[in-house]
């Protein structure tokens, strides 16, 4: 299959959509969290980078979890569980209640945004079993580009709104619409695991 063929297949861009959440989510997260910190709760400069690699980490090692679960409960089943709880952890997170509540939501949503890379990884070669190569290449610019533009909109969103809050909760709420959004309007080319 050549690349152009590729580029007609509903599917790549299902895949570059879910994977613009998931990685997307955590590559922004990961770089946008130290401010955060930093300007939400007072934390040094220190501190505030530690923190943010803490959850880089936990975001970084539960991807392999992801693939695991993938592939023992099928990968678009364990998808439409890791959204919604995304959108709990990063809705919480909107709230901005003290520290340390904080923290362990945005940490949990972390772990489910690595989670879900793993996820993805293991359905996109279900579906693209000998373009693997090129689809992941495009699926993987596609989660690139989502870590440039979260943290893009989230700066935006608290400069035009005075608060944190208000990107946490879209971002959420693209979490929680993604699910019935992908059960509604993707019809998958081939089978994948709808287990």
């Amino acid at each position: 299959m050549d690349f152009n063929r590729i580029l007609r297949e509903p599917d790549a861009y299902w895949f570059c959509l879910l994977y613009s959440i998931t990685f997307g989510g955590f590559v922004g997260l990961s770089s946008y969290l130290s401010i955060f910190f930093f300007d939400q709760y007072g934390l040094s400069r220190v501190d505030s980078g530690l923190t943010a690699a803490a959850c880089a980490l936990a975001g970084s090692f539960s991807r392999p979890v992801g693939g695991f679960l993938a592939d023992r409960l099928g990968g678009l089943h364990v998808l439409s569980v890791l959204y919604p709880l995304i959108a709990v952890f990063l809705g919480a997170a909107s709230l901005l209640a003290v520290f340390t509540v904080t923290l362990a939501v945005v940490f949990a949503g972390m772990t489910c945004l690595g989670m879900g890379n793993g996820v993805i990884f293991q359905v996109v070669p279900r579906r693209f079993r000998r373009e693997i190569g090129a689809v992941s290449g495009l699926i993987g610019a596609a989660g690139g580009l989502g870590g440039f533009l979260l943290p893009s909109a989230l700066g935006l969103f608290r400069d035009l709104t005075g608060t944190y809050a208000t990107g946490f909760a879209i971002f959420a709420a693209a979490c929680v619409l993604i699910v019935p959004v992908m059960t509604r309007f993707w019809r998958p080319s081939r089978s994948l695991d709808r287990s």
